[in-house]
């Protein structure tokens, strides 16, 4: 039996994009009520997908390095 709370097509979020969504939830009042709506999950998840993405490159372009594959897919 499997106890995941994970979708049935597995997890694919990484450690920056767990972060920013738990950061995103503790957003208070009317303007973190859109990250707490699971009617609005996917285009939120959309959304920090192309945020995450963009922060790994900036990382990348100012240190020259990779975020380790733990951090970031």
């Amino acid at each position: 039996m499997n106890n995941s709370s994970a979708p049935a097509g597995g997890d694919k979020r990484d450690y920056l994009d767990k972060a920013l969504d738990a950061a995103q939830k503790k957003i208070p009042g009317k303007a973190g009520d859109r990250f707490r709506d699971p009617n609005s999950a996917q285009k939120n998840r959309a959304m920090n997908e192309k945020i995450t993405d963009f922060m790994r490159k900036q990382f990348e372009k100012i240190t020259g390095k990779k975020l380790p594959s733990k951090v970031s897919n």
